[in-house]
């Protein structure tokens, strides 16, 4: 391979003459995915119990209002867990893109040639912009869900107003779940052109170093 192979095949290619460190999303990620991670586990139990609390309201025939406000509760604990565990996925998809980043670096610097590095591939700014984008809607939900259940339980609210909440707060937990699904994907597809530049650029060193 030449060396011009990866200024052909990979657009948006930074030349420099020592590694470059994580960004600062990258950074974000190193620290954040173990927080979210555990987040999740917390509030999965949350959320079960939550649950159980429900069946035995109803199986005691408790108030409608008081059974849907647990309803709308758990539905907030559980996806609060869903949340934080997507965000742990993608927290950890750009940790692993700032190892690749510093540690492809480092190993072109250790050669002598000059440090090439992948700029952030379109895939990436689009993992990120739907990161956000669904990570907020979630939230919104999430909020939505505590609201209307704190109105049933305090008898603020009608049932049938809670229940009409309840679907519409469904639909945007849905469209938010699947844009992050997506921006996922796009994350990993990311790590895969970043390590297929990787694998290309250290199929070039042999040849730089032996001038």
């Amino acid at each position: 391979m030449t060396r011009t192979t990866v200024h052909r095949t990979y657009s948006g290619v930074s030349v420099t003459r020592t590694a470059p460190a994580p960004n600062i999303l990258q950074h974000i990620g190193r620290l954040l995915w173990l927080p979210m991670l555990a987040m999740a586990l917390m509030a999965f139990p949350v959320g079960l119990a939550l649950g159980l609390a429900r069946a035995g309201l109803v199986a005691d025939g408790a108030d409608g209002a008081m059974v849907a406000a647990l309803g709308h509760f758990g539905t907030a604990a559980m996806f609060i867990g869903f949340a934080s565990v997507f965000a742990a996925i993608s927290f950890a998809i750009a940790r692993i893109l700032g190892v690749f980043r510093s540690g492809g670096g480092g190993i072109q610097e250790a050669a002598g040639a000059e440090v090439h590095s992948l700029r952030m591939p379109a895939a990436g700014k689009a993992f990120v912009g739907l990161m956000l984008m669904a990570m907020m809607a979630l939230v919104a939900a999430v909020i939505g869900h505590v609201i209307v259940g704190s109105g049933l339980a305090s008898g603020g609210t009608a049932l049938a107003v809670g229940e009409q909440w309840a679907l519409w707060l469904e639909g945007v937990r849905r469209v938010a779940t699947a844009t992050y699904l997506l921006a996922i994907s796009l994350g990993l597809t990311t790590i895969a052109t970043v390590l297929g530049f990787q694998i290309t650029r250290l199929g070039e060193l042999p040849s730089e170093t032996a001038r």
